[in-house]
C-alpha cells in the first residue's frame, strides 16, 4: 500500500511539472515585463537585468539608475553591455517611461561607449565609434510592431556589444520633489537566426537656413540608392518648433511613391508603411521637410538645441541577412531640379491645433490653469464624441415625409448647415430608361421642367431656396464644397456639374453630354463628387458601368484615377462593382467609398489613391448604398434591401472609423425605409437619409443615454432625465423588445461567451481540486493505518513526507501569458538628433415577390461595363 501512495504521489508531480512545460518561453518574459512594469520610481533595486527563457531567448532591462536631472533640457546617456559575445537578434522592445517626466528616449547600438560612468551627460557623446539607432520614443506615440522574421542584429564579430540609451528630460519641474527616474526599455532578445535584418535609413538636412518671417522654407535632401534592395515598414519625421510637415518619397522612373507624410508636431512615432514599398539599386530617395520662420528676428540654423532646427525623415527597413547593412545616411540634394515634380501634398501643412503643439513642445512652458482647462477639453473632444452613450432616433417631428418629392437621390449640408436635397422631380429610372450600352432612351422627354435642387431648413423642412429647372435628365450624387457650390452628377446625361447657389448656368461641366464613356474625358453613369477643402481637387466615383475613381484638378484638367472591375470570387482592395456614394475623412485626407454590390466601404489616400482600409460587415448585407464621414471620428452608411431569403435588414450604421467597429444602428418609427438612397450626417450627430423609392427625406437624431423613469401614454414615452430634459418619443404600442438584431445578437453572443468562460473556470477548478482532495483522503487513510498499525513514530515520518513532496508541488507553481509585441511606438528624437514630440440598374431596387413595378428602380443585375475607349 505504501508503494502505492508513493507512486500516486510521484505521478501527480510529474503531471504538474509537465503541464508546467508546456507554457511558451516567451510567458516567462511577459511575467519579467509585467513584473518590472509595476515597480517603483526608484528604480529596480534587487531585480535581475537579464532574465533568460528558454534556450534561445532573454530579456535584458535597459534603465536609467535612479537619476534625478536638474535643468530643463538634460540628456543622459548610460550605457548596457550586450549580456552574451554570440551573435543575438532584437526582436522586440517594451519601453518604460511617462510623458510626464521624459521628453523622448534613444537607443543606440555601438562598440564603445563614450564614458564608463553608470550615467553621463550625453553633451560628451553617446559612442566613441560608429553609433546606430535601433529605438525611440517620444511622448504619447502609439507603438510600432518589427515584422515577424525580422530583427536587429547585435554582438558576434560585426554586431553591437553595448546599448546605449539616452533620455531626454524636456521640463524638469516634475522632479520638483526629488523623486528617482528609471525610465528606460527591456528588449527581447533571441540567439535564433531571422531571416530579415532590419536597419535605419536616416535622411537629414545639414545646411538648411530658414530667414526670419518668411513663411514658406523647404529643406530638400535626395540620394540614389546604390545597394542591395530593401524593404520598407516604417518611418518618423522630425523637426522642432518651425517645421509644418515632412514628406518621404521613392522615385523610380520619374513616379513619385510616398513612403510617409506627417506633421512633426504631433507624436513622433515610428508609422508603418501603409503599402509594401522596396527600394532597388538606382532608385531615389527622397524627402522635404516644410518651415515657416514667421514669429523669428533672426535666421534659424540646422542644430541642436531648442532655439535650433532639424529636418529628419527616418526609414525603417529590412534586407536579406546575407546584405544587410544596419545604418544608412543621406545628407545631400544631388538633384534639386526633380523638386519641381514633388506631388502637392508635400507642399500642403498639416493643421495642428496650437495647444497640442503647445503641449508637444512643452521645454519650460507653463500653462495657466485656464489654459490647461481648455487644452484637456479640446484634446478630449474627439474621445468624447466616441465615448458618449447615445442613440440615433428618428425625429418624428420632422415633416420630411410630406414633402412633393420625386425620387431622392442625393443629399448634401451646405455652410449652413440647411439642408440641400437633389430629387429627379417626374422623372424614373425605370428598365426603360437605358438601352445595353447604357445610352439614355428617353431623351424625347427633355429636361426635367421642376426644379431638382431644393434647399430646407434642416429643423421644419421650410422651402429656403431651389433651383436646377430644365437642366437635368435623370440627377443622381450631390456635394456642397467649401465655398457653398453644389456639385452632382447626372447618370443620363454621363456628366458632373458645378453650379453656384444663385446661378442659373453651371460653372463647370466634365464628361460630353449624353455620351457614355471610359476614356479621360467620358463617364459611364458617374455617381457622385467630392471635393477636397484643402486643395480643391474633384473626386468622381463612375459609376454603374465603368468601376473608377477619377480625379481632377480644381480647374477639371484630368489628373489620375484608379479602381479596377470586381474579378470573379472574392473582390480585391480597389476592386469596385458600383462606387455608389463618395465621403471625404479631411482630417486623415482620405476618400470613402461605398462598394454598393460587394457590400462594404474602402478607404483611399486623397493623394495617390492607395487603398488604407476596407469596413465590412454581415450586417450591410450584400449593398450598401451610400456612406458620410461626420468631425470627430463617426462614419455613417445605409444599406439596401436584402435578397429574398436573407435577414439583414434595412437600415442606418453609425461606426468608428478608426476601427471601424458598428457603435449603433438605426431605423424609422413611423414608416419603413424602402430604398434609401444617400445619407448626410452633420458633426452634431444630425443624419437625413433620402430615399429614392419612398421620395422621402427622413431625419434622425442623436439621443444621449442617460438613467430616466418612464411614463407611458397612449403609445407615447416620455422620458424624464436626471437633468429634468424631457425627451419624447414615438413608440409602437406592441413594440418588440428590441428593434436592433444586430444588438442583440451581440448580446446574446456576450451571454454565451460569458457562460463558456464561466464553464471553463469550474471545469479548470474541478480538475485542479480533484488531486488534492484525493491526495487528502489518502493521507487521511495513511495516518489512521499507521496509527493504528505503528503508532505515533509511523505517522511522524509519513507527516514529514508528505509536507516535504506538498510544499515541493506549491513551489513548482506559476504560469504566464504570451508577450505582446511592442516596437518604436513612440519616438521622440530632440535636440541631439530626435526631437521630442513624441440598381437603380442603376439604383434598383429588388421585390420580394420578384416583380417589378414602374415606380421602382428595377432589380435587373447590372449590364456587363461598356468596353473602354480609352
Amino acid at each position: 500500500m505504501a508503494g502505492f501512495v508513493s507512486n500516486l504521489l510521484i505521478l501527480l508531480l510529474l503531471f504538474q511539472n509537465i503541464s508546467l512545460g508546456f507554457r511558451s518561453p516567451l510567458s516567462v518574459f511577459k511575467r519579467y515585463k509585467d513584473t518590472s512594469t509595476s515597480l517603483s520610481s526608484e528604480c529596480l533595486g534587487n531585480v535581475q537585468p537579464v532574465i533568460s527563457f528558454g534556450l534561445s531567448d532573454f530579456a535584458l532591462d535597459i534603465r536609467m539608475p535612479a537619476v534625478t536631472p536638474k535643468q530643463s533640457d538634460t540628456y543622459l546617456c548610460m550605457s548596457v553591455p550586450l549580456p552574451v559575445d554570440d551573435e543575438a537578434y532584437v526582436v522586440d522592445f517594451k519601453p518604460h517611461a511617462s510623458m510626464d517626466t521624459v521628453h523622448h528616449m534613444l537607443l543606440f547600438g555601438c562598440n564603445e561607449p563614450s564614458s564608463t560612468e553608470n550615467y553621463w551627460d550625453c553633451d560628451e557623446g553617446t559612442c566613441k565609434d560608429k553609433s546606430n539607432i535601433l529605438y525611440a520614443w517620444a511622448r504619447n506615440a502609439p507603438p510600432t510592431r518589427l515584422p515577424k522574421g525580422v530583427g536587429f542584429r547585435v554582438g558576434g564579430e560585426t554586431g553591437s556589444r553595448y546599448f546605449v540609451l539616452q533620455v531626454h528630460y524636456g521640463d524638469v519641474s516634475a522632479f520638483r520633489d526629488k523623486h528617482k527616474d528609471c525610465s528606460g526599455v527591456t528588449l527581447h532578445l533571441t540567439h535564433q537566426k531571422q531571416p530579415l535584418i532590419a536597419g535605419m535609413y536616416l535622411m537629414m538636412s545639414v545646411n538648411t537656413v530658414i530667414p526670419p518671417g518668411k513663411k514658406v522654407v523647404d529643406a530638400d535632401i535626395a540620394c540614389h540608392y546604390k545597394r542591395s534592395p530593401m524593404h520598407l515598414f516604417a518611418y518618423r519625421v522630425h523637426t522642432h518648433r518651425l517645421g509644418k510637415v515632412v514628406s518621404g518619397y521613392r522615385v523610380r522612373n520619374g513616379q513619385w511613391t510616398l513612403i510617409g507624410r506627417q506633421s512633426p508636431q504631433l507624436p513622433q512615432a515610428f508609422y508603418p508603411v501603409k503599402y509594401p514599398i522596396d527600394i532597388s539599386y538606382d532608385d531615389i530617395l527622397a524627402a522635404r521637410c516644410v518651415f515657416s520662420g514667421e514669429g523669428r528676428t533672426t535666421e534659424t540654423h540646422i542644430g541642436g538645441t531648442a532655439n535650433d532646427e532639424m529636418c529628419n525623415f527616418y526609414i525603417m527597413y529590412y534586407m536579406e541577412a546575407k546584405h544587410a547593412v544596419s545604418y544608412m545616411t543621406c545628407t545631400q540634394n544631388t538633384n534639386p531640379e526633380m523638386f519641381r515634380n514633388i506631388p502637392q501634398e508635400a507642399n500642403i501643412p498639416i493643421p495642428v491645433k496650437s495647444d497640442v503643439k503647445k503641449m508637444m513642445h512643452g521645454h519650460n512652458e507653463e500653462l495657466k490653469d485656464s489654459d490647461t482647462s481648455s487644452l484637456l477639453q479640446q484634446d478630449k473632444k474627439e474621445e468624447d464624441i466616441l465615448d458618449q452613450d447615445f442613440h440615433i432616433e428618428e425625429a418624428v417631428e420632422w415633416p420630411g415625409l410630406d414633402l412633393k418629392l420625386g425620387q431622392v437621390s442625393g443629399l448634401a449640408l451646405d455652410l449652413q448647415n440647411n439642408l440641400v436635397v437633389f430629387h429627379r422631380g417626374d422623372r424614373i429610372w425605370d428598365e426603360n430608361s437605358f438601352d445595353s450600352k447604357f445610352v439614355y432612351q428617353q431623351r424625347g422627354l427633355g429636361p426635367i421642367e421642376q426644379n431638382t435642387i431644393i434647399v430646407l431648413n434642416p429643423s421644419n423642412a421650410k422651402l429656403l431656396h431651389s433651383t436646377g429647372k430644365n437642366m437635368f435628365y435623370l440627377p443622381h450624387g450631390l456635394s456642397v464644397d467649401k465655398n457653398g457650390n453644389y456639385w452632382v452628377t447626372d447618370v443620363a446625361l454621363h456628366q458632373v456639374f458645378k453650379l453656384g447657389a444663385n446661378d442659373k448656368e453651371p460653372l463647370l461641366i466634365l464628361g460630353v453630354p449624353l455620351q457614355p464613356g471610359s476614356d479621360k474625358n467620358h463617364f459611364c453613369q458617374p455617381t457622385d463628387v467630392a471635393v477636397d477643402p484643402v486643395t480643391g481637387s474633384i473626386y468622381i466615383s463612375d459609376g454603374y458601368c465603368n468601376s473608377r475613381i477619377i480625379q481632377f484638378s480644381p480647374n477639371g484638367l484630368y489628373v489620375m484615377q484608379w479602381g479596377e472591375e470586381t474579378s470573379l470570387g472574392r473582390s480585391r482592395p480597389g476592386q469596385f462593382y458600383i462606387p455608389h456614394s463618395l465621403a471625404l475623412v479631411p482630417d486623415l485626407s482620405q476618400l470613402c467609398v461605398a462598394d454598393r454590390e460587394n457590400g462594404r466601404i474602402q478607404c483611399f489616400r486623397l493623394e495617390t489613391g492607395e487603398f488604407t482600409k476596407e469596413i465590412k460587415h454581415k450586417a450591410f448585407g450584400r449593398e450598401l448604398f451610400a456612406v458620410s464621414y461626420s468631425p470627430g471620428g463617426l462614419l455613417f452608411a445605409i444599406n439596401g434591401m436584402p435578397y429574398p431569403g436573407e435577414a439583414e435588414s434595412v437600415q442606418g450604421f453609425v461606426m468608428n472609423f478608426s476601427t471601424g467597429e458598428i457603435i449603433d444602428t438605426f431605423i424609422p418609427l413611423r414608416e419603413s425605409f424602402e430604398m434609401p438612397h444617400d445619407i448626410v450626417a452633420s458633426e452634431d450627430r444630425t443624419v437625413f437619409v433620402g430615399d429614392v423609392h419612398a421620395k422621402a427625406v427622413w431625419k434622425f437624431a442623436s439621443v444621449e443615454k442617460m438613467e430616466h423613469r418612464s411614463v407611458k401614454k397612449a403609445g407615447i414615452e416620455v422620458q424624464e432625465t436626471k437633468e429634468s430634459e424631457t425627451i419624447v418619443e414615438a413608440r409602437l404600442k406592441n413594440k418588440p423588445e428590441s428593434r436592433d438584431p444586430l444588438k442583440n445578437m451581440d448580446k446574446q453572443h456576450l451571454v454565451q461567451q460569458a457562460s463558456s468562460t464561466g464553464v471553463s473556470f469550474v471545469l479548470i477548478t474541478t480538475l485542479l481540486i480533484i488531486p488534492v482532495v484525493v491526495l487528502l483522503v489518502i493521507l487521511v487513510f495513511i495516518r489512521w493505518r499507521k496509527t493504528t498499525v505503528y503508532g505515533a513514530d509511523g505517522e511522524c515520518k509519513l507527516d514529514s513526507t508528505a509536507g516535504r513532496i506538498l510544499g515541493r508541488l506549491r513551489g513548482k507553481g506559476g504560469g504566464g501569458i504570451n508577450l505582446g509585441n511592442f516596437f518604436a511606438s513612440q519616438k521622440g528624437y530632440s535636440r541631439k538628433g530626435f526631437d521630442r514630440l513624441s440598381t437603380e440598374g442603376s439604383d434598383q431596387e429588388k421585390d420580394e415577390d420578384d416583380g417589378t413595378d414602374s415606380e421602382e428602380e428595377c432589380s435587373a443585375s447590372p449590364l456587363p461595363p461598356a468596353p473602354s475607349s480609352s
